[in-house]
């Protein structure tokens, strides 16, 4: 006889589920709203310097390569019916050094909101593309801990 509550069973039963088969295998890409496909390409693409890889189609949308995601902007009032505006969630682009990333931009039109934040494992500042989605320049000075 078992003696851990139902609850605790069903827990343990989903965690041996989650180790034999991985339903999610990554992330592919972290979606950006705009309401100017040209502009939100002059940004990623000049601005920020990142590859732009594919141009929608039949929608208004492009990609740009940041490394290990892909940043795709898009406008979803084409598409949804409730389309938003700007994301909240910060997409963070890693850099070698925040300063030196953070001055480049700023001689390239960029506002940062506020100084260069040192967490005690990383430094990290913070500004917006031209639709308002928070984005964050990061470096990572500490290792992770596993």
């Amino acid at each position: 006889m078992n003696s851990l509550p139902t609850r605790e069973l069903r827990r343990l039963d989903s965690q041996a589920m989650n180790t034999k088969s991985k339903l999610i295998t990554g992330v592919e890409f972290a979606m950006v709203p705009t309401t100017d496909i040209e502009r939100s390409v002059d940004f990623y693409e000049n601005t920020l310097g990142l590859p732009c890889t594919a141009r929608y189609g039949k929608v208004d949308g492009a990609e740009f390569d940041a490394g290990n995601l892909t940043v795709a902007a898009f406008d979803f009032s084409k598409v949804a019916k409730e389309a938003p505006s700007s994301n909240s969630g910060p997409i963070a682009f890693q850099v070698d050094d925040v300063a030196a990333a953070r001055e480049e931009l700023e001689s390239r039109g960029v506002q940062f909101q506020g100084d260069i934040v040192d967490s005690g494992v990383c430094h990290q500042t913070y500004f917006s593309d031209p639709d308002g989605n928070f984005l964050i320049l990061h470096h990572r000075y500490e290792p992770k801990q596993s």
